[in-house]
């Protein structure tokens, strides 16, 4: 059984058993007082603290330069000059734009919304619409979610007589650009308390600043504002939680008649309405307008007074959400036809004419995380390409497009996601140099795919009362994320494919326990599970309601052998050796035993040859089957020595290594190993 794990580390925290008891015995539920332990609340005022939905919100002008643009933004209703709200084509970029255009109207403000077409023009402030804009009489521009790198933007501005209030919440560059105000909680000469607003959070301080009166402002755009952070994937502490806690209360109930009618055409029913169903239900459909050129779409939805109106926009959103999936569903059939046959390259570098620029960064996370290695889907127009990538295991994109900038024409991002612009005569030489990076990045550090596990429980605790009582920690999301259990030693009883084969349902046993789970997108030929396989199971706990009857069940994220004694991840000592910087305390870590050499070889040599597997789960099956304690880099280290005295080849592929034996080589000198060597002799240093 070769499992397919999807993550390499588990981190499983303990929960201390005297704040367990302790957050027990001040009404907490034994499941969630064990999740608020696991992740260090000691006692009730802890979890109070991080729980909390209703602290008070800072004051708006302690954000730098609030109180200057304030001011302008103040002289231009009192003057009744043009303005212009100035967004970004993302779910938070449009309801910043919304929240302050409608404000402003509301108060009188002659004010027109402008968010830049994704395809047109791209991301940001740009010469484009700052000329239209000033065409049409705007005197003043105030960007929400983006500006603070418009350098040469607010000088255009500037030189075209257009004041230029920015309002952002993405990190500062050295230098700002030349605006009236520029308000960014990240400047570092500002000392706002709560670094990560998005974007409509800080739209809505401005607004706040302009009113007086923040609990008024927030009653009237609490929906957008909760929709905006939940969707840019704000850490939901401090500020943050009381604005998604008191939208998602808004939403229930909300008066606008656009959101009422996306609520209703995608299925998000007003009383279950939660951060996931914003993230997977709501978000994709307002992200959809930006993503296939309808922008004005999802403006209008937020705007209209209009039920009528509001209805034909949110089916029409739906509709293009739809077109999205379609065209999603197409480029990534033609990317997996255009993959080389037998196996997976070190780096995906596609590019293709007919590619859709809105949709492919999505096609390339799919494929990054389903081939396991970073990808790249480049959109071709004449004699250059425009391109998306993700990241996978850890390989760095902002790094190696910076070592590879020669090649490129411009490039943006960041270490899991980025962008760039190069001619088609060099993508050649860039799929090149990309594979040979990220096989050097594999070979030496492997993927750093990691699990954060709030803690194990026992399945007698995975009750539908149980599950019900971790609502307390809701609202659930980036910074306080959905409960993430595992359970230990389960045996699968059965598995039974769903969805046309694309998921599965599982039944596990645990002792006397029943456990029913759900999969999905997995197969059992993905996951390489079978029928009596005894695994540890990762999951998010959920209540499964069918037919009027509500059970508990897995919501499965991710399956790995179960096995008897302790087998630590921890590789530091490991790629020390291989680097040749091998401490003598890693060494005597390291150096392993004749008895440990020898677990290791029987259970190869009683393997069918050659054996492909992730490297923990090859080390937790052999730890299960010898019931010996064996860590990661032990394991690494002793393939190593077995290879250096030719009896076997490693060879590392991603996320797995494949062990070839050598046919007739049973035995062999160990001490004549170069890795054993370079062990002894930095133990005695």
């Amino acid at each position: 059984m070769c499992i397919a794990l999807k993550y390499g580390i588990w981190n499983v925290s303990e929960p201390e058993v005297n704040a367990v008891n302790n957050l027990a015995a001040a009404g907490y539920s034994p499941l969630t007082a064990m999740v608020l332990a696991a992740r260090g609340m000691q006692n009730p005022e802890q979890a109070k603290d991080y729980l909390d939905c209703s602290g008070t919100l800072l004051d708006p002008f302690l954000m730098t330069d609030m109180d200057l643009a304030a001011g302008r933004v103040g002289l231009a209703l009192t003057r009744g000059e043009k303005m212009a709200v100035f967004g970004d084509y993302d779910v938070d970029g449009i309801t910043a734009t919304c929240l302050l255009t409608d404000f402003l109207r509301r108060h009188g403000g002659d004010c027109v919304s402008y968010i830049p077409g994704r395809l047109e023009e791209g991301y940001g402030l740009n010469p484009i619409a700052i000329h239209q804009l000033h065409a049409e009489g705007v005197q003043l521009i105030i960007t929400v979610d983006c500006g603070i790198t418009a350098v040469a933007e607010a000088e255009l501005c500037r030189q075209l007589g257009i004041d230029l209030v920015i309002t952002d919440h993405h990190e500062c560059k050295d230098i700002l650009p030349d605006a009236i105000a520029i308000v960014d909680p990240h400047r570092i000469d500002g000392g706002y308390p709560h670094k990560n607003l998005s974007g409509v959070g800080i739209a809505f301080k401005l607004a706040a600043a302009l009113c007086g009166d923040q609990e008024e402002v927030l009653r009237d755009y609490a929906d957008m504002v909760c929709l905006g952070t939940v969707a840019d994937v704000m850490p939901l502490q401090g500020e943050n939680r009381v604005f998604v806690a008191r939208g998602l209360e808004s939403l229930k109930h909300t008066s606008r008649p656009g959101i009422a009618a996306l609520m209703k055409e995608s299925g998000c029913t007003p009383e279950a309405v939660n951060a996931s169903s914003i993230g997977f239900m709501l978000a994709p459909r307002i992200n959809a307008a930006g993503r296939m050129g309808k922008i004005e779409w999802a403006v209008e939805l937020f705007l209209t007074g209009d039920p009528e109106r509001a209805q034909y926009l949110a089916q029409a959103l739906c509709d293009l959400n739809r077109q999205r999936q379609q065209v999603e569903s197409q480029i990534y059939d033609e990317a997996v036809s255009m993959l080389p046959e037998g196996h997976t390259p070190d780096a995906i570098v596609l590019a293709d004419e007919s590619w859709h620029q809105g949709v492919v960064g999505i096609v390339a996370s799919r494929m990054a995380e389903e081939y396991c290695c970073p990808t790249f889907l480049i959109c071709l127009d004449g004699d250059h390409g425009k391109a998306s990538s993700r990241s996978y295991g850890g390989f760095n994109l902002f790094a190696s497009l910076t070592a590879l900038s020669p090649l490129l024409e411009s490039y943006g991002g960041h270490e899991l996601a980025a962008g760039f612009t190069i001619s088609r005569n060099q993508i050649g030489a860039f799929r090149q140099q990309i594979c040979r990076l990220a096989a050097d990045f594999y070979s030496h550090a492997g993927p750093r795919t990691v699990l954060d596990v709030d803690c194990a429980i026992a399945p007698e605790l995975l009750t539908v009362k149980g599950i019900d009582s971790l609502s307390a920690l809701e609202p659930c999301g980036n910074g306080c994320p959905k409960p993430t259990l595992m359970m230990k030693n389960l045996t699968i009883e059965r598995i039974h494919p769903v969805g046309n084969g694309r998921h599965m349902r599982l039944r596990l046993r645990g002792g006397s326990h029943v456990i029913n789970a759900i999969y999905f997108s997995a197969t059992p030929e993905t996951a390489s599970i079978e029928t009596g396989d005894v695994v540890d199971v990762a999951f998010h706990p959920q209540v499964n309601e069918f037919r009027g009857e509500r059970s508990a069940q897995l919501n499965v994220l991710d399956i790995r052998p179960s096995c008897s004694a302790d087998c630590p991840a921890d590789t530091a000592g490991y790629w020390q050796l291989r680097s040749g910087n091998l401490s003598p305390a890693d060494a005597e870590l390291l150096l392993p035993s004749r008895a440990t050499l020898g677990t290791i070889w029987r259970y190869l040599a009683s393997s069918a040859s050659p054996i492909q597997e992730y490297p923990m789960c090859l080390c937790r099956k052999i730890v299960r089957r010898s019931g010996a304690p064996l860590s990661l880099g032990q394991m690494l280290t002793c393939l190593d020595i077995f290879q250096d005295v030719g009896l076997l080849q490693v060879q590392r592929m991603h996320r797995y290594i494949c062990v070839h034996l050598t046919p007739g080589a049973e035995k062999a000198d160990l001490n004549t190993s170069t890795t054993m060597q370079i062990l002894l002799q930095a133990k005695e240093s």
